[in-house]
């Protein structure tokens, strides 16, 4: 999306990264170089750190999105509304916790990885549902998608996308099954790329909109699991070869 605004209109779209809980922690400011598909670097007021999702412990290269407590942030919620028990855990062990994956660079960028809960492992490589998804929205055939985990015998998990197509599309799947996989290889590494492609006329979401990618993981581990499961219009990489 930035870089078609760029070209469109020769404007710089400077992006960023907040919660319902708090306001913008992480943005490409002006005054900022910004990278491409970088939130930026850590706004005023806000200590980000990055914490090993398994372990706890600080990570300067890729971890959960959090906010040292030990300093007063006016930007950050006092808790949720009669719930204790969800803001002792939201703000466990001095950090507030977004449950929101980051990698960062040596210039302290912080790129957006995925949900601690999305994030998963196919041939011990690791999976992020976002950037698989941002390629594929990049074809002119597919309107919304959502990765998810496939169990596979093999490589543990294989990434299978769940694809809404342009209207006049949807009468030839198996034509555009095939374009959507080329553009696939094309720009994803050996290791991410999508092995499944489901087609569906809606994605299950949230009364705000998002895309419930634990219900579709959990419907496609069933289908898995059962041996006399009907497929619907899904197709697989290896019949393209």
């Amino acid at each position: 999306m930035i870089s078609r605004v760029r070209d469109a209109w020769g404007q710089t779209i400077r992006d960023g990264f907040g919660q319902t809980e708090m306001t913008c922690s992480v943005g490409n400011s002006p005054g900022q170089v910004v990278k491409d598909g970088s939130m930026g670097r850590p706004m005023p007021g806000y200590p980000v750190v990055l914490l090993d999702p398994v372990t706890g412990e600080l990570s300067q290269d890729e971890g959960e999105i959090s906010l040292d407590l030990s300093q007063k942030i006016l930007g950050l919620m006092d808790g949720y509304d009669a719930d204790p028990a969800m803001t002792a855990e939201a703000c466990r062990d001095g950090y507030y916790h977004t449950g929101d994956i980051a990698s960062k660079d040596a210039d302290g960028y912080l790129t957006y990885v995925g949900r601690s809960d999305d994030v998963f492992k196919a041939s011990d490589y690791k999976i992020s549902p976002f950037e698989l998804e941002s390629i594929l929205l990049e074809h002119p055939y597919v309107t919304e998608v959502a990765i998810v985990p496939s169990p596979d015998p093999v490589r543990l998990a294989v990434p299978k996308a769940f694809v809404t197509l342009a209207r006049d599309i949807a009468a030839n799947p198996q034509d555009a099954a095939k374009e959507i996989f080329a553009h696939a290889q094309e720009r994803l590494s050996a290791y991410q790329r999508v092995r499944i492609i489901e087609f569906v006329n809606e994605l299950p979401k949230t009364i705000s909109g998002k895309i419930r990618r634990v219900e579709l993981r959990e419907r496609e581990a069933e289908r898995v699991a059962d041996p006399e499961a009907v497929e619907g219009a899904q197709f697989h990489e290896r019949d393209f070869r």
